[in-house]
């Protein structure tokens, strides 16, 4: 590994980790305004920057006599991890744990032109001004101490980062079940309004019915009311004509029959438009019952999701919460709604 042993430059990972987090977390703290423990470890170590820092030291010492080249290799091999560990992370976490969609000539927020111009000019600051005085440290350092301090920081990060990477795979599926959750909730409470709106339809139909079946019950009256006066003027009219001449008594007979026939067809008729007007009520209130019932079972699935996905945004440990406060521009695009919603809920156990 050119002029370095193999665990010179796992000391150097370390180093220019820990260099990394003290630049992004000051930075990031002093526009937020607020301490932020920057990154996606709980050890102040940002793997990112150690990584660029030991990929650009390779691809530069070979072309280290030309800062063009040097400059060339950082801004290239720089803007190569940073867009693989962007995707690679959103794709594994749910979560684009750095943004330059704001940028000018970005690509996909992972990377843009100011950035990779800025790496390459870094890469030329870490090789001719910060590298020397740190590998004189390092090649100075007892053999057996820097195999101590490597063993002691390298269980400490392997620890943190299975820790780290459960948490955030967890957030992930967090905000991917919470994204799912919202969206049937939506369509409960789309179909209960549907059914409220249907409910409140019939109950219109219901009250309709009601009133034309009282309004027949009284006309019905009112006919066969008539028709019993019909028939007892034509009964006097009978009884008139019977002591005129007997051939009248039989006319008045059939004025009689009439008559009755007339009241027994009024009442049938009255009767037949009660019991089709009850008919329809009586359908009408057995809908109404029946969608209320369903009503009520959606309001019982929404009131048990609600719970169910107030649980898993609620559940806010010590590293679900300090992923988010650590990135506060972190984005993503197929679950905004929920991240903001966690993010939320981060501050505010925070600040209690």
């Amino acid at each position: 590994m050119y002029t370095y042993p193999w665990y010179h430059w796992i000391t150097f990972f370390f180093i220019y980790s820990f260099f990394g987090w003290i630049f992004e977390s000051a930075y990031v703290s002093i526009l937020q305004r607020r301490f932020v423990n920057r990154g996606f470890l709980r050890l102040p170590l940002l793997p990112l920057y150690g990584t660029g820092a030991v990929m650009m030291l390779w691809l530069s010492l070979p072309v280290q006599d030309s800062v063009v080249l040097v400059y060339l290799a950082g801004v290239v091999g720089a803007t190569v991890l940073e867009y693989v560990t962007g995707y690679v992370m959103e794709k594994l976490f749910k979560i684009k744990y750095w943004d330059y969609s704001s940028q000018k000539f970005n690509f996909r927020g992972y990377i843009c032109l100011s950035s990779s111009v800025a790496w390459g000019f870094l890469t030329i600051f870490l090789t001719e001004v910060i590298h020397k005085p740190i590998a004189e440290f390092v090649l100075g350092m007892n053999i057996w101490v820097e195999t101590a301090l490597l063993l002691i920081v390298g269980a400490a990060f392997a620890a943190d980062t299975v820790v780290s990477v459960k948490e955030a795979l967890d957030l992930g599926r967090a905000l991917e079940a919470m994204t799912k959750m919202k969206a049937e909730l939506d369509e409960l409470q789309v179909q209960a309004a549907l059914l409220r709106s249907e409910i409140a339809e019939r109950l219109e139909g219901l009250s309709a019915a009601e009133v034309r079946a009282e309004a027949a019950s009284r006309l019905t009256e009112v006919r066969a009311d008539a028709a019993a006066k019909m028939t007892g003027a034509a009964a006097r009219v009978a009884d008139a004509a019977a002591h005129v001449a007997g051939v009248g008594v039989g006319a008045a007979a059939k004025v009689a029959d009439a008559g009755v026939g007339a009241v027994a067809k009024v009442a049938d008729v009255g009767a037949g438009a009660v019991a089709k007007v009850a008919d329809v009520g009586a359908g009408a209130a057995a809908f109404v019952r029946e969608h209320a019932q369903s009503e009520e079972a959606l309001a019982a699935r929404i009131r048990a999701l609600s719970e169910k996905r107030e649980a898993l945004a609620g559940h806010m440990n010590f590293y679900r919460r300090d992923i988010l406060r650590g990135n506060p521009s972190a984005s993503s695009a197929q679950f905004a709604s929920a991240l903001k919603e966690l993010r939320e809920k981060a501050n505010k156990k925070s600040d209690v």
